[in-house]
């Protein structure tokens, strides 16, 4: 389990095709370094919970495998690229965004970027099936960053991004056509299976 709060950025040292998956070699930021991560620990990479296999002090290695390639822009990745890195939650943890499970619901892309003093306005495009989980101040996590939502039309939604969120993720640095990784409310979720459920068994 994670918060969305994205502890600091990665950056990609190396991407090794694996069989049918691929191993990635992330350079972890000085803090996180200093605080360890141990081999076999969950650390959401871009908001996709992946286990690290090796850890050498400055590189954390995760392996992705076809389902998460399919579904995330992990695929994408290139050597110099940024990264949101989160460690999973401890039990004491405070919980400061929403309960993100690092499994991650589809890909969408950045659609507008409306600029506004040290403000930004961003428009994500989403599947369908993924706005109908959205509403209008719930919560989404667009690369691991707990964001809420300003506007959720059927096939975009909007988020307002403050300056230090722009500073302490990859989200600052995006442009548009940029694929994210989505996940929509846990809670969201369960709603909608209920309301499913519920429409099926009246008729």
């Amino acid at each position: 389990m994670f918060t969305g709060l994205v502890e600091g950025c990665g950056r990609v040292h190396a991407v090794v095709v694996e069989d049918v998956g691929l191993r990635l070699d992330i350079v972890a930021p000085a803090d996180l370094r200093r605080e360890g991560c141990a081999v076999g620990e969950s650390v959401a990479l871009n908001g996709c919970c992946l286990t690290v296999v090796d850890n050498s002090g400055a590189v954390w290695a995760f392996q992705a495998g076809p389902e998460t390639l399919s579904k995330t822009n992990l695929g994408g990745l290139k050597p110099g690229d940024l990264v949101n890195l989160e460690r999973a939650l401890p039990v004491s943890g405070r919980l400061g965004g929403h309960f993100v499970q690092g499994h991650v619901d589809g890909v969408g892309w950045i659609d507008e970027i409306l600029v506004a003093g040290e403000w930004v306005t961003i428009w994500f495009r989403a599947p369908p099936a993924l706005t109908l989980q959205m509403v209008p101040k719930g919560s989404i996590a667009v690369d691991g960053v707990s964001l809420t939502l300003v506007t959720v039309e059927p096939e975009r939604f909007s988020v307002a991004l403050i300056p230090h969120t722009l500073q302490v993720t990859t989200l600052g640095a995006k442009a548009v056509g940029a694929p994210v990784n989505l996940e929509t409310d846990l809670l969201a979720k369960y709603v909608q299976k209920l309301w499913n459920g519920s429409t099926h068994a009246a008729s």
